[in-house]
């Protein structure tokens, strides 16, 4: 016998579980509800860590994403085994927990690589609050920091850490940063004004391995044969969805590595539903097989979830949007389904522009730097599927 029973069991700290618990609670729910989560902190907002937090303009407290009255939320603490048969959760303080519908919102573990030097200390990866602390810590006393990827991490900690006035180097596989979400040509505009602002960017390269000397990392080493000096290192390697608790209860997962849900988020499992980065759904406006993972796509997931776990009908149909801050000089924001073509709405001369991406005769996705009025146009086009 468990040793007591809830309604529902969240399972995982994020804000795709507080999400949900936030949605239930709106919409009448007055059962028991659980929030199971491993991080040591309650749940916050991810993004601020490459941004406002890192460059301490905000403080933790106000990341914090908020858990309603009533929603009993237990941090520090794992599910380690989840029987689906029995509805039996066993948490890592020993405590089995009954449950009635439950949520899988395990999140995502950032891809190590595993390289010669890689046990350093000054190399770092950016996944919470503590790494966030580390890196500013580090990057202080390291003459530059170097940042391996092209991506969203890579590009926004160098824009913050160079306003914070510390050196930066890029080392990246792709020719230009952000081309693989956006295209060579935003990819260039973002990696101009990176440079203008004193960035170094070595692109088309790869990382070969990090040396050190008492303990800590001193140079980075390409493929390439190139040779960076740099104290503290970030590697924006991406993540991985954690789905090890899905797959040890036998949940089905999907060709693109999370737990495979229908449209409306629910798993292979009757009543047991994923939400947010280990969440790989049926996506009505994708046309197939999603996933997703951004801040503001947790957030809707936890909704749609939610809803569905209080008995409705509701596929998930929200067009994902994210952002993305590079310092105080841009904002890039997008809503979209998927790649394409993209068409220049503007000119990229000028710090305002939108990119409308077009696959097959139809608009799938748009970026717009200061116009908001592209993304709307772009998000209903999406809905509605309309052509060109």
């Amino acid at each position: 016998m468990p040793d007591r029973d809830v309604d529902f069991l969240l399972i995982g700290g994020g804000v795709a579980a507080a999400s949900c618990a936030r949605t239930l609670r709106a919409e009448g729910a007055g059962g028991t509800i659980l929030m199971v989560g491993r991080e040591a902190d309650p749940p916050y907002e991810r993004p601020p860590l490459s941004k406002d937090y890192m460059a301490g303009k905000i403080a933790r407290e106000d990341a914090a994403y908020g858990v309603p009255d009533g929603v009993e939320s237990l941090t520090r603490v794992s599910v380690t085994k989840l029987d689906t048969g029995e509805r039996v959760a066993k948490l890592s303080n020993k405590e089995e927990v009954g449950f009635g519908k439950a949520l899988i919102a395990t999140g995502a573990n950032v891809r190590r690589l595993r390289v010669d030097g890689s046990d350093l200390d000054g190399v770092h990866y950016l996944r919470a609050f503590a790494n966030a602390d580390a890196i500013r810590a580090d990057a202080a006393t390291a003459e530059r920091v170097v940042l391996i990827g092209g991506s969203y991490i890579a590009c926004e900690l160098a824009a913050t850490l160079t306003t914070l006035g510390h050196s930066c180097a890029m080392l990246m596989q792709e020719e230009v940063t952000l081309e693989r979400h956006f295209g060579p040509d935003v990819g260039r505009w973002v990696q101009r004004r990176l440079e203008e602002r004193g960035v170094e960017v070595h692109g088309g390269d790869e990382l070969e391995r990090f040396e050190g000397a008492d303990g800590r990392v001193t140079n980075v080493v390409s493929k390439g044969g190139l040779e960076l000096a740099g104290g503290c290192v970030v590697l924006g390697t991406g993540v991985a969805p954690d789905t090890m608790l899905a797959r040890a209860a036998g949940l089905e997962l999907g060709e693109r590595g999370g737990v495979l849900c229908s449209a409306r988020l629910e798993t292979s499992v009757a009543g047991i539903y994923a939400a947010g980065d280990v969440a790989e759904y049926d996506s009505p406006l994708h046309g197939g097989s999603a996933k997703v993972e951004h801040f503001e796509v947790a957030v809707a997931h936890g909704r749609t979830a939610a809803l569905n776990m209080l008995g409705g009908e509701q596929e998930h149909t929200e067009v994902p949007y994210f952002w993305s801050d590079l310092g105080d000089w841009a904002t890039l924001e997008y809503v979209g389904v998927g790649g394409g073509e993209g068409v220049v709405r503007g000119s990229l001369d000028d710090e305002q522009f939108s990119v409308f991406y077009v696959d097959d005769g139809r608009v799938v996705g748009a970026l717009s730097v200061g116009g908001h009025a592209d993304l709307d146009e772009a998000r209903r086009m999406i809905i509605e599927r309309a052509g060109i």
